[in-house]
C-alpha cells in the first residue's frame, strides 16, 4: 500500500506562484514515478508532469516553462512549483505513484487550486 498526501493549495492572483507537496508513505519502494495530474470542471482528468525515480520529467506544454516537477527521495516527496499562475491552472491537482512492475498506480486526494483576481 501507498498512501500520498498533496499540499500547498489555495487562492492565488494571475501572475503569482504556489508550490504543491505530495508525500509518500508505506512501500515506497515500490514507487517508479510520481506524477501531478489536474481535472477542472468540465473537462477531463490531464498529466500536468512527471517525473521518474532516476529525476527524469516531462511536462504538459501548456505548463513548460512555467512549472518545474522535483523530487526529494530523501523525504519522499515529490514538488511542483507553479510560476506565472493563469485562470486556467485553476483545477484539483492530484499527485499520483506508479508502481514498479504492476503498473498499478495510487491516488492522493487531491488540492484545490484557484487562480483568480
Amino acid at each position: 500500500q501507498v498512501q500520498l498526501v498533496e499540499s500547498g493549495g489555495g487562492l492565488v492572483q494571475p501572475g503569482g506562484s504556489l508550490r504543491l507537496s505530495c508525500a509518500a508513505s508505506g512501500n515506497i519502494f515500490r514507487i517508479n514515478a510520481m506524477t501531478w495530474y489536474r481535472q477542472a470542471p468540465g473537462k477531463e482528468r490531464e498529466l500536468v508532469a512527471s517525473i521518474t525515480t532516476g529525476g527524469n520529467s516531462n511536462y504538459a506544454d501548456s505548463v513548460k516553462g512555467r512549472f518545474t516537477i522535483s523530487r526529494d527521495n530523501a523525504k519522499n516527496t515529490v514538488y511542483l512549483q507553479m510560476n506565472s499562475l493563469k485562470p486556467e491552472d485553476s483545477a484539483v491537482y492530484y499527485c499520483n505513484a506508479g508502481i514498479r512492475s504492476s503498473g498499478r498506480t495510487y491516488w492522493g486526494q487531491g488540492t484545490q487550486v484557484t487562480v483568480s483576481s
